[in-house]
């Protein structure tokens, strides 16, 4: 067993603590004993060749280990996962121990030179990698079978033997990070350097699109305030409005596309080539051998797989997609309640009771897409997708398109069927407030609410201990290991998309809707510091070059969003104006200007690069550099066989 570590202990000045491992209370010993010796052997016997150390809570238990390497071990790590470092040349390369000295700032003393993010993420690959030898079980629990190859973290995990595995906290960098993040309230970017050192890419990306997408509403706002001021009730000058919003719709997201790659290329992971995918871990079936590696892991029959998405997912996607649509005809029949209650009555009471359907139907949708959320997860997991980017693609396609109709269907057939202009401008108003408040309070009020009352508890506890030893390890550890798990940006870039479509879809109707989402994207980018830094574990940081499919995503709502807009250019009486005695004429030339649009759309597009020039020209000379380098070694080989 490895050398414990009390709460009363010393802690050696070499060990620096990275990740916090939780096994199950009652962990039998000779299980312990064994996955604690696999961490720390070498490489060369299968281990991951790691320093851990038991922490012995006050009672004397040991259920938590910490995790941590050596400096050496960090840089041969690095060169595993495909890290990409500045050079002295300044330009990105990826790194190796081998030229290790080529690198800026790299200095055998200098441990900052990979950041900490960078260090558990390394740990974590270590971890995720310890794959079973000879062994046909985890010693102590013959019913957790193992075979060779098979990820052993992932068989403790599955078996209920780990509990957790987290990153640890560095509270002076976070202490650091919170004051020039959000400990004072400023005009200015956020510290997205800063944000990606501490939390990695994936982060700092989500945040960047948000700081991104919230400057691009300006605009919007800017445009729409003295639209709603003097054009309230002209509907006809709506054109302009919904002309600029297709532009504006496009541009921004072209040019985040640019922006994320001058981001990305400065982190270095644009460089990153992509690894070979695992398995994810929840992927079961019968033993079997892969044909692209030739080692035993599980297989599960791609037809079984695709009867269950087409014969159980879709179904039941189809039957929530209905339910979706039978709740939104019981909102319309309240609408009716009410304007007949406000006939009836004429006052301020009845004046509000005109909201009051809105905001119902507004709280069921989220009740609603929170719920069908848990379900898209069961059954995407239950489907066996072997890729965790498959098990992802998969349960983003059900999320997605439950809810988009869940919450646009009303906006939809109240501008298309029932053709009330001043009902949309209302339910837009009502749907797109409601759901920010709510989400607010959901994703940060309360969270944070409920962490600073863990916290005092915890605190109490801790200061009952009759001891004058600092606790301060034993303090975060256990106050971390209770703290909510951040499940990664799919809530954030889900709650960025639907706020999108409102915008881009019907804000012509609503020009405040700009207004309302800057303000809030405002508050979100506090609330989200916030409870990154507070409220939540600290993830492990995933190297990412973009935003993945939620680009995608977005470029999609973009199209629908000059459907619509051309609709409801056709729809006004300034347009119907022009075309007295024939609809059809109206209809074609409402379609004609339609793919007018979508044509000019796919133009800028294609003419605005993903990649500025710069970036572009540093990618050709890497590859050229790369190919050069292939060709050197195999001229060299060549001669050397010549000698022969």
């Amino acid at each position: 067993m490895a050398e414990s570590w009390s709460f009363l202990d010393t802690f050696e000045p070499d060990f620096r603590p990275l990740v916090v491992i939780e096994l199950a209370k009652g962990t039998r010993g000779e299980t312990i004993e064994w996955f604690t010796n696999r961490i720390v052997d070498k490489k060369t016997n299968g281990g991951a060749q790691l320093l851990v150390k038991p922490l012995v809570t006050e009672n004397g238990k040991e259920n938590i280990y910490l995790v941590g390497a050596s400096h050496l071990r960090l840089l041969l790590g690095a060169e595993t996962v495909g890290l990409v470092k500045e050079c002295n040349d300044n330009s990105m390369r990826t790194f190796t121990y081998s030229s290790r000295k080529t690198f800026k700032d790299f200095a055998d003393d200098n441990h900052n030179f990979l950041t900490v993010a960078e260090c558990q993420y390394i740990i974590k690959h270590e971890l995720e990698n310890l794959r079973a030898k000879d062994e046909k079980m985890i010693p102590g629990y013959p019913q957790a079978k193992l075979y060779p190859g098979k990820s052993i973290v992932r068989r403790l995990l599955t078996s209920g033997i780990l509990v957790q595995i987290f990153p640890l906290h560095d509270r002076e960098e976070l202490k650091k990070l919170c004051h020039s993040w959000y400990g004072r309230v400023k005009v200015g970017y956020q510290p997205l350097d800063e944000i990606r050192c501490y939390f990695g890419e994936t982060i700092a990306l989500y945040f960047g699109f948000l700081e991104y997408f919230t400057f691009a509403l300006i605009p919007m706002a800017v445009i729409g305030i003295p639209y709603y001021v003097f054009a309230w009730e002209d509907y006809d000058k709506y054109v302009m409005f919904a002309t600029f919003n297709l532009l504006w719709s496009t541009v921004i997201l072209e040019v985040w596309k640019r922006i994320c790659a001058i981001m990305t290329y400065r982190w270095g992971t644009l460089l990153m080539k992509r690894q070979f995918e695992e398995p994810r871990p929840g992927f079961h079936g019968a033993l079997g051998i892969n044909p692209v590696t030739g080692r035993e892991e599980p297989v599960y029959s791609s037809i079984k797989r695709q009867i269950r998405i087409y014969l159980v997912s879709l179904p039941f996607v189809c039957l929530c997609l209905y339910f979706s649509l039978y709740v939104m005809m019981i909102y319309f029949d309240l609408e009716q309640w009410a304007l007949d209650y406000h006939k009836e009555n004429e006052s301020n009471f009845s004046n509000l009771m005109l909201f009051v359907p809105s905001i119902i139907y507004a709280v069921v949708i989220e009740i609603m897409n929170r719920i069908y959320r848990y379900a898209a997860e069961f059954l995407t997991s239950w489907e066996n997708h072997r890729l965790e980017s498959s098990y992802q693609n998969h349960l983003i396609l059900k999320v997605l398109v439950f809810n988009f109709l869940n919450c646009f269907a009303s906006l939809f057939y109240i501008a298309f069927v029932l053709f009330d202009m001043k009902l949309l401008r209302q339910s837009l108003a009502t749907l797109l407030i409601t759901s920010q408040i709510l989400n607010q309070f959901a994703e940060s009020v309360l969270p944070y609410w409920l962490q600073k009352r863990h916290k005092k508890r915890m605190k109490k506890h801790m200061s009952s201990l009759k001891t004058d030893t600092d606790l301060s390890l034993v303090e975060q550890v256990n106050l971390e290991k209770e703290m909510g798990t951040y499940f990664g940006t799919f809530d954030d870039y889900l709650e960025l998309f639907l706020q999108f479509g409102y915008v881009s879809l019907f804000s012509c109707v609503y020009p405040l809707a700009a207004v309302f989402a800057v303000l809030n994207n405002i508050t979100e980018i506090y609330s989200d510091a916030l409870k990154m830094c507070r409220v939540y574990k600290r993830p492990f940081a995933e190297p990412t070059a973009n935003i993945g499919v939620w680009q995608l995503a977005f470029e999609t709502m973009s199209v629908i969003s000059v459907v619509t807009n051309c609709i409801l250019i056709g729809m006004s009486p300034q347009v119907n104006a022009l075309f007295p005695d024939s609809k059809m004429d109206l209809v074609l030339t409402v379609a004609l200007v339609e793919h007018l649009l979508l044509a000019i759309k796919f133009i800028m597009a294609f003419v605005i690069p993903d990649k500025p020039r710069e970036i572009q020209l540093k990618l050709a000379k890497l590859e050229f550099e790369s190919l050069e380098a292939l060709k050197q070694q195999q001229m060299k080989l060549a001669a050397e066989s010549l000698k022969e």
